[in-house]
């Protein structure tokens, strides 16, 4: 049996090279974690702008129906 030293238990890892595919991964969730947070910011401020909104109408007050716009005949219509 080899005798146990500081050097012989304990070895450094050596440090792995990031491939290409490694690199690529990483930052596509980089990219992906980045969109999430502005996804999230803005479907927040969304709900609460949505929320403010409904909390100042009457919920049981229906909306207004547009008018329907009627048509005025020309002269020349009305004489022909």
């Amino acid at each position: 049996m080899t005798k146990l030293t500081k050097t012989t238990l304990f070895k450094d890892p050596k440090p792995r090279a990031e491939t290409v595919m490694d690199k690529t991964t990483r930052v596509v969730r980089e990219i992906l974690q980045e969109e999430t947070k502005e996804r999230d910011t803005r479907t927040m401020r969304l709900r609460k702008a949505r929320l403010e909104r409904e909390a100042g109408t009457p919920a049981d007050a229906a909306p207004a129906e547009p008018k329907k716009a009627t048509r005025k005949k020309s002269p020349t219509q009305t004489a022909g």
